[in-house]
């Protein structure tokens, strides 16, 4: 008896010690309802991600009685609770119409955050430069990282596509399956409505400005509308975030010379696989609001991280794992890489700068953490970069990058074992299209002794 006692004197500590995460609502106004913030944007955050994060958050914060209200507006939602000594309602709005509305509420006032499944374009940063620069780390929050899924049906015999054959496909320029060794039959395209983040990163990544979508496409607000439609159509093919995937079936998909890659936990987190994209919540800098300061810290820890992950999206949560790509290296690259393990992370640059973007700059903090908690005796850091008009000195800019991760991490106290740079070799990218050059400028992350092992899924 007494030991079930202590067991369960444990159990309510561990979970006291979990909802004591965020301090607790106080100063409320007595039986009345408060909407903490309002969230706009993105139908790949607002459907699920969203949602979870605000529930969790909610936990923590000490409300009860959590429920998610339809508001019979179509990818519009409110999640409530109640705070016990207040007997207030405490609620969070979410309208999920696009990425492109997230920013239009930010201008408006109607929205406290702007959820996106790309980057702030432009005229969207042009837009609410009078109230902060978006892109400056104190207004944009990189929330997780998705893969855009190219998905078809489970018995359709097409296993690998590269990017032009998925522009090819979308832009009509293929009609048949027969044409890329498939069955026959007419090829018939599912994508997103152009509100959505999805389809802005889709024709970004995949179409570009040379190419447009087919006429006869299906358009969808919803992913998992499109996921469950193109599982039902033997012809079918579309594009999801990852976490949308459901019955259908994964396509790997190369760019370039780039070797062909599903998206999984260790090609996504590291942004190699050709279609990976970041999540992004934007704030006007620094909000007024505490409670959307405190919601974002929380969805940036790995406690938040945990939730972007049971969503089904690829959290910022570090793991080590061992790859399966690197037999074309040359032979002393897999000699310092010989019995090491990848870290799930990549870091990379400004464009046109040497500069680390707002992601690596809050990487590093992970790192650091990750590092100074798990018994890892040597890391390695190997930089890549893009072709240059010789091949030693790509091999130098990647070692400077290297160097620049390396002077991060020696201010944390933090002494990698190695620094090195191997140029163009194993491009993740494209190398003709600017976006892919940068991708393929990182820096990668090994760990050699003492790191534990995990299997990318």
């Amino acid at each position: 008896m007494k030991l079930l006692s202590s067991l369960l004197l444990v159990c309510l500590t561990l979970v006291s010690s979990f909802s004591n995460a965020l301090e607790r609502f106080s100063d409320l106004p007595y039986d009345g309802t408060t909407t903490l913030f309002t969230i706009h944007g993105s139908n790949t955050i607002g459907a699920a991600l969203a949602p979870n994060l605000v529930k969790e958050y909610l936990v923590q914060k000490g409300a009860e009685q959590i429920e998610t209200l339809e508001t019979g507006v179509e990818n519009e939602k409110i999640i409530r609770g109640v705070v016990r000594n207040s007997r207030t309602i405490v609620e969070v709005v979410i309208e999920a119409h696009g990425s492109g509305t997230g920013f239009k509420g930010l201008d408006s006032q109607q929205a406290d955050i702007a959820a996106a499944s790309r980057p702030a374009k432009d005229k969207e940063a042009n837009l609410l430069k009078h109230k902060a620069d978006m892109r400056a780390p104190e207004s944009e929050h990189i929330v997780g990282i998705d893969g855009l899924a190219i998905i078809v049906h489970p018995q359709n015999p097409i296993h690998t596509l590269s990017v032009d054959q998925i522009a090819g496909i979308f832009a009509g320029d293929y009609q048949n399956w027969s044409e890329l060794g498939g069955n026959p039959g007419q090829i018939n395209v599912y994508a997103r409505d152009d509100k959505s983040g999805t389809w802005d990163s889709f024709k970004g990544m995949v179409l570009g400005k040379q190419s447009s979508l087919i006429e006869t496409a299906e358009r969808f607000e919803s992913n998992d509308e499109l996921s469950d439609r193109v599982s039902a159509d033997a012809q079918g093919i579309g594009f999801v975030g990852l976490a949308s995937v459901r019955q259908s079936k994964l396509v790997a998909v190369s760019d370039g010379t780039a070797k062909a890659l599903l998206p999984n936990k260790l090609t996504v987190a590291t942004e190699d696989y050709a279609l990976a994209r970041r999540l992004y919540m934007y704030t006007a800098g620094v909000s007024a609001n505490a409670y959307v300061n405190e919601f974002l810290n929380f969805v940036l820890e790995n406690s938040g991280q945990k939730i972007v992950a049971d969503t089904g999206f690829i959290s910022q949560e570090l793991m080590a794992v061992m790859p399966e790509t690197y037999a074309e290296l040359p032979q002393d690259f897999r000699d310092i890489t010989a019995n090491a393990e990848r870290l799930t992370i990549n870091f990379r640059f400004k464009e046109g700068s040497a500069k680390l973007d707002n992601k690596a700059l809050k990487d590093v903090e992970r790192l650091v953490q990750y590092l100074k908690t798990n018994n890892t005796n040597e890391i390695v850091l190997i930089g890549f970069g893009d072709k240059k008009k010789t091949e030693e000195r790509a091999r130098l800019l990647s070692k400077l990058r290297a160097m620049a991760v390396r002077r991060e991490l020696v201010r944390n106290g933090i002494y990698p074992k190695e620094s090195v740079g191997y140029g163009e070799y194993l491009p993740v990218a494209s190398i003709n299209r600017s976006e892919g050059r940068m991708k393929n400028r990182r820096v990668e992350v090994w760990l050699r002794d003492g790191a534990a092992i995990a299997t990318a899924e």
